[in-house]
């Protein structure tokens, strides 16, 4: 969390710092209105600057999965800014039209109008011309693009909803840039904020294109088809392999991809349930009902039905030099560390040396049960080498971190990996945090919550 936590304060104090340097006088202004023209120009370019990095990390960039913790933590950067965003423009709305009624309700005096200064250049010249529509066209698209984000961050609308309007944030961005270009103080273009905002806003602008046409990840996708489905009823499970018999450049366990079965849907996001393997070419992915759509998967899937998939990505991937690892997958969280277990069986098949490499302690804490499912669990566990602790919540109670260091005498000396609901996540780091284990560099939680 800390590097997406590090860019997300980090753009809005450079941006401050470099319109602080375009605009020293902000400190000095003269009256009301004064302050009001330059509180505008302030959080417009906040705002748009936001919305760039925003549009820019939808077009999920691999390059910056290692740089930020994988797309994951990039979808939470992607969410903090849309939400910055959002609050900004309110703000900046605020400055534009609070005044306004102030001055009608006569709570302020109308400002006095001097000569309007000299243009410098036909460029100057032709942007005023446009300051009408701009004005008209960026208030109209506020108002559009705060609906937009709302309904995206309601997590009750339908994904299949969420999946139309989010795109269409990409015309609301558009629009906004005009608004940008054209209302920015001319003045700007010529310092750092203004070639700051030129470079945010030219790279946004081609994001939002990308999206519009989409072509989002179009470079890492290939053709599957649906090999086999079983459904496990006592957990409400779905699982799906999938034969991709060329393109798909293998993954690590723990990665997961983005799975297109219904073009009108969209693309999901599944952690990949299975290792991978030159000869087998399958990835499966295990699917729970939890909303509108997974819950309609086992009547729309069929085997021979043709799928498209994204990826992979992700940093999930177990990758540490810990004597021990401490798992904890919490109900369909228990997804990458199948994964796992299904790649540490095939090496310890082809290579009897890497059993006894890390002690591993898997935490499968459930509300569900399903015999099969369990039994499946319990051999991927035991070809794995991976010490399993099947806790089902009514039999079994709540797991906490006082149960996990009881089980495990050599805590201090292990890693955490987690992937489960984040609110348990949280707890568990807060836990163990405060019994001195070092969280930031041990204990890796998978933020799987793309919305």
């Amino acid at each position: 969390m800390q590097p997406i936590k590090h860019v997300f304060w980090g753009l809005l104090v450079l941006l401050t710092v470099l319109w602080v340097a375009a605009e020293p006088q902000v400190f000095a202004a003269a009256t009301f209105f004064a302050l009001r023209a330059a509180m505008m120009q302030y959080s417009g370019v906040l705002a748009i600057g936001c919305m760039s990095v925003a549009m820019i990390l939808a077009l999920r960039p691999r390059w910056l999965e290692p740089r930020l913790g994988g797309l994951d933590k990039m979808y939470r950067l992607h969410k903090w800014l849309g939400i910055a965003a959002l609050l900004i423009a309110v703000v900046h709305w605020l400055w534009a039209q609070g005044p306004r009624w102030a001055v009608g309700f006569g709570l302020l005096g109308r400002p006095a109008r001097g000569a309007r200064p000299a243009v410098g250049s036909q460029v100057e010249q032709f942007f005023m011309s446009l300051r009408g529509s701009a004005e008209g066209i960026g208030e109209w698209a506020f108002y559009a693009v705060v609906v937009f984000i709302v309904l995206a961050l309601v997590q009750r609308i339908p994904y299949r909803l969420f999946y139309k309007t989010h795109r269409l944030l990409a015309v609301g961005y558009l629009l906004l840039v005009f608004h940008s270009v054209v209302l920015m103080s001319f003045a700007y273009w010529t310092t750092p904020v203004g070639i700051a905002m030129v470079v945010l806003m030219a790279w946004g602008t081609w994001a939002a294109m990308m999206a519009l046409l989409r072509r989002v990840g179009i470079t890492h996708q290939v053709k599957g088809r649906i090999v086999s489905l079983q459904y496990y009823p006592g957990v409400r499970v779905l699982e799906t392999e999938i034969d991709v018999p060329s393109g798909w450049p293998g993954h690590k366990a723990g990665q997961f991809a983005f799975a297109t079965s219904d073009t009108a849907e969209g693309a999901h996001p599944y952690t990949i349930a299975s290792a991978w393997h030159e000869a087998a070419h399958r990835i499966n992915f295990v699917t729970k009902e939890l909303g509108d759509y997974t819950s309609r998967l086992r009547d729309t899937l069929r085997v021979g039905q043709e799928v498209k998939i994204e990826g992979p990505y992700g940093c999930f991937t177990f990758d540490d030099a810990s004597p021990h690892q401490i798992w904890v997958g919490a109900g369909i969280g228990v997804t990458p560390f199948i994964a796992r277990m299904k790649n540490l069986a095939h090496l310890r098949s082809e290579n009897a040396s890497q059993a006894g490499l890390q002690t591993i302690e898997l935490f499968h804490p459930t509300t569900d049960y399903d015999e099969v499912a369990e039994r499946k669990l319990m051999a991927d566990a035991q070809a794995a080498n991976v010490h399993l602790h099947f806790l089902v919540d009514a039999r079994d109670g709540r797991l906490n971190g006082e149960r996990i260091r009881a089980a495990v005498p050599a805590w201090r000396e292990a890693s955490i990996w987690f992937c489960g609901p984040v609110g348990f996540g949280d707890a568990l780091r807060r836990d163990f945090a405060e019994q001195g284990f070092p969280v930031s560099e041990r204990f890796h939680q998978e933020l799987f919550a793309m919305r």
